[in-house]
């Protein structure tokens, strides 16, 4: 992911006490004491200039979600997570990515039980040999650590142990979204435009509270490989290993390295390392068009001129009659085209060149609600079967999952961006 590289003490463990670094990702006042129990402590004195503020030490609550003044995360023993994983066993990998290998495990309650009772986790193991390893796994915990909402992934704990680190989830039954859009095999179900409508909208809700947040969060890394599902479609943001706090009221963006996953990258940003809250709607804006097309972002196996998505779809969004051309084949015809072009053009506004003109988020949340009010039923298609040969889908490469529990293949991870042309 082109993450600088921190590495924690070699002897460190549970029962001793260690400092996170700051890492210019946020800013903690003191350091983290780990400690034998099972919670995550951040320290008692939360300053102004800590990654949240914590008035009073309360709990702030926005949108269905909290802001908690310190992570509240239990502390796993490299121990528990080996038995959980059966050893880390080769059948339960879910996934790997640039990270390390992310598992499937069985944490058993600890109150005997003759049922067996427990829970299914997501288990992200570090990679020893791993270039982006422990910034991200410590931007994980102090993002997803404090942040509490439906839209997201829930960081159940985490694992410091020696120089094993590793992050513990909750299981999302029905992986990603990106799975689903461009997979193969049984657990790629083609999706319906109601459960689209469904996804986009929670997706929408995660990124309008990390937006509206007291100190905004911008996610930076918005794309469908991130969007996990579970057993209902309902959707989560996962994966802030490259989240950043917003700028101060005073100004309107900052500067940083230039981070992120080629196609979904705003062009501002991109530039000239100028990242701003409205930076993620681009992102927010090209997984629109992917749910609309069924195509990826970024398609080297694509012809020329339409290796980049966005480039090469955008005139077809303004108009419905273009626009029935490059719908995605899967749906097979089934949605209601009215609805289908207001949220090309809702696409069309948020990839805007110019940030200032991009909606919000919570805009684009108002927008996509109102479509599911307006209850338009998906049409049975009238479109010749034989026509469906002609969807640009074309080629599609063998799907690299993203983690939390689908991580991303090394050869399609996020990376750093090449330094803006002068």
């Amino acid at each position: 992911m082109g993450i600088c590289w921190g590495s924690p003490s070699n002897n460190q463990t549970p029962s001793t006490t260690g400092n996170f670094s700051t890492s210019g990702n946020f800013s903690t006042s003191g350091g983290i004491s780990q400690t034998t129990g099972n919670t995550y402590s951040g320290g008692s004195n939360i300053s102004g200039n800590s990654l949240f503020s914590a008035a009073s030490g309360s709990v702030e609550a926005y949108s269905g979600g909290l802001i908690l003044p310190t992570p509240n995360l239990r502390i796993f023993s490299f121990l528990e997570l080996k038995t959980a994983t059966r050893n880390f066993r080769v059948d339960t990998v879910l996934g790997e990515g640039g990270f390390g290998k992310v598992y499937k495990g069985w944490l058993e309650e600890k109150v005997t039980s003759k049922n067996g009772s427990g829970s299914v986790v997501a288990i992200k193991k570090l990679d020893s040999e791993s270039m982006q390893g422990f910034d991200e796994w410590q931007s994980e915990v102090h993002f997803l650590g404090r942040l509490s909402h439906p839209n997201l992934v829930k960081l159940l704990g985490y694992c410091w142990e020696d120089n094993e680190l590793l992050l513990v989830y909750e299981f999302m039954q029905k992986g990603s979204l990106e799975n689903h859009l461009f997979g193969r095999g049984s657990a790629a179900q083609p999706l319906p435009w109601d459960i689209r409508l469904k996804i986009l909208i929670g997706a929408a809700q995660g990124l309008a509270f990390l937006h509206t947040s007291e100190k905004q969060v911008i996610y930076r890394d918005f794309k469908a490989s991130n969007i996990l599902l579970d057993g209902c479609y309902n959707a989560k943001l996962s994966d802030f290993g490259l989240a950043k706090l917003g700028p101060s009221a005073s100004k309107s963006h900052i500067t940083t390295r230039v981070m992120g996953t080629s196609g979904y990258a705003a062009p501002e940003y991109v530039a000239t390392g100028h990242l701003y809250v409205k930076s993620d709607v681009y992102g927010f804006g090209v997984v629109l068009v992917e749910m609309l097309t069924g195509l990826k972002a970024i398609d080297p196996n694509r012809p020329s001129g339409k290796l980049n998505l966005v480039d090469w779809i955008k005139p077809c969004l303004s108009e419905r009659r273009k626009l029935k051309h490059v719908m995605d084949s899967q749906l097979e015809g089934k949605y209601p085209s009215k609805a289908a072009l207001q949220i090309a053009q809702l696409a069309l506004k948020c990839i805007e060149p110019e940030q200032k003109m991009r909606p919000s988020m919570k805009e684009v949340v108002d927008t996509l609600e109102h479509l599911v009010a307006s209850n338009e039923k998906p049409k049975e298609p009238r479109v010749h079967p034989r026509n469906q040969a002609h969807h640009p889908r074309g080629l599609q490469q063998p799907l690299h999952h993203r983690s939390p529990l689908h991580p991303r293949h090394n050869e399609n991870q996020s990376y750093q961006l090449p330094p803006p042309t002068r």
